[in-house]
């Protein structure tokens, strides 16, 4: 429980993650019916990025400043909300922003002093809970909704090293309790072996429907750098395949230096 995300806010991986997360939240509320979101390790909600430990590491020099110095059409959506929000808006503060009367969001964090923070932020929010628990527990305990639509996102701090195969297994706990719905895993990417080994196990135990959406600075090479991440969805939202490489193309064309194995795209990991 050493993780601080405080460190790496609005780092080239969270602009990948929050903008891809953007889009399948506006693909849910194409539909009227209500939906859930289930954000498993929500972290604090918002960060400072002039804080001491945004200013110790400068990621969001790379990142998300980069990409309001840069603005692009594909990602207009996600920088909108962030400009919206105020500071470094997390994951739970980007899906609260996109919730309709209706809508409802439970956020699991087991760091307490981060789940204190989330807690006072949506303090008397009737659509939120805020759980100071294991993300991937809550897995069982939150599934299924009563909702029949939603979304459960699912982004471990990556602190052990059997955290792919736990990713897996988590992938394959929540579609087994909620299989309608979309479900979204985030990954970094270091060297390609644990990635290999973690999208093997997802297609071992027999999920349908399931892409990869990746974005790459440079060959994945090097395991002591974060060389690139990734998000697998189960049962993408249509219309995914289609609209995510452009964007996943406008983020590298922005955050990348043009490094050999630069790249971005998507996989088909399981066919529907």
């Amino acid at each position: 429980m050493n993780y601080r995300h405080a460190f790496h806010a609005g780092n080239w991986a969270d602009c990948m993650k929050h903008a891809v997360l953007v889009w399948l939240l506006r693909a849910l509320a194409r539909k009227q019916k209500s939906f859930f979101v289930l954000d498993s390790h929500a972290g604090r909600g918002h960060y400072d990025l002039e804080s001491e430990e945004a200013r110790r590491t400068g990621e969001a020099d790379t990142g998300i400043r980069r990409l309001m110095a840069a603005p692009h059409s594909a990602f207009a959506d996600y920088l909108g909300l962030v400009r919206q929000l105020g500071l470094y808006p997390g994951s739970p503060a980007l899906i609260r922003a996109t919730l309709r009367p209706g809508d409802r969001l439970a956020c699991c964090e087991a760091h307490l002093e981060e789940c204190g923070a989330l807690r006072a932020r949506f303090l008397r929010d009737p659509q939120v809970q805020v759980h100071a628990r294991d993300g991937f527990g809550a897995l069982v305990a939150l599934l299924p909704p009563s909702e029949r639509r939603g979304l459960v996102l699912i982004d471990p701090p990556f602190e052990e090293p059997d955290e792919y195969l736990r990713l897996a297994v988590g992938l394959a706990t929540a579609h087994g309790r909620f299989p309608g719905g979309v479900l979204a895993a985030w990954y970094p990417i270091k060297h390609r072996a644990p990635v290999r080994t973690m999208q093997a196990t997802i297609r071992d135990v027999g999920m349908r429907d399931v892409v990869a959406a990746e974005l790459l600075l440079r060959a994945p090479l090097d395991a002591a750098r974060l060389n690139g991440c990734g998000l697998v969805v189960v049962n993408p939202p249509w219309g995914f395949e289609a609209e995510i490489p452009p964007l996943l193309t406008a983020l590298l064309q922005r955050l990348g230096n043009r490094e050999p194995g630069a790249e971005a795209g998507i996989v088909r990991l399981a066919d529907e």
